[in-house]
């Protein structure tokens, strides 16, 4: 936190860090569940968790990963106490810092800084999701994948390869052929 928002002191990381709920989840464990209201930002200190929806046809759209010192919640869902279309699970063990919307919005009033940095993460968000969405109708699949390598490296070798199809809008043939073109000639 102190990388990403170097305005807050080490006293305030500390009242932050205080008022979280630490929970560990295992791997597969639901956090979130598809018409439950989110009740609270989410930071992962170790682990991975995904975001996604079930479409009507049963099939699941991952839509975002949230690898270790990442943040998250269903922002919709968490602000408005309304509820969510998203599921969010662990992939591997993890263990989180949980906030609810009260104690989030008291360190609000104390802490201005954390104020500013939220802020700053949810438009942050914002533009990677614009940015991901205008990736997915403008791309080719290989443009998306190598996009992906870039963005989450190391990922591939902890999460199955349908999941990676998933959030990059491609079948698993798809991918399995894209990743197969990239290997080097000697390899093949």
């Amino acid at each position: 936190m102190k990388i990403h928002c170097p305005a807050l002191s080490d006293n305030e990381i500390s009242v932050i860090r205080q008022a979280a709920v630490v929970r560990t989840i295992r791997k597969k464990q639901l956090l979130l569940q598809a018409g439950e209201i989110c009740r609270y930002k989410m930071f992962v200190m170790s682990g991975f968790l995904r975001t996604y929806r079930i479409g009507t046809d049963g099939v699941d759209h991952t839509l975002h990963f949230s690898p270790q010192l990442n943040w998250l919640t269903d922002g919709e869902s968490y602000t408005n106490q309304t509820p969510s279309l998203y599921c969010i699970d662990a992939l591997e063990e993890s263990e989180l810092l949980l906030w609810s919307r009260d104690r989030f919005n008291a360190l609000f009033q104390h802490i201005p800084a954390l104020k500013e940095f939220s802020e700053q993460l949810i438009a942050r968000n914002l533009y990677l999701s614009r940015n991901r969405l205008y990736k997915t109708i403008s791309a080719t699949p290989a443009e998306k994948y190598e996009d992906f390598i870039n963005t989450y490296p190391g990922i591939l070798l902890r999460i199955p390869l349908r999941m990676v199809a998933s959030y990059l809008g491609v079948s698993l043939k798809t991918l399995t052929r894209i990743r197969h073109a990239q290997l080097p000639q000697e390899m093949k």
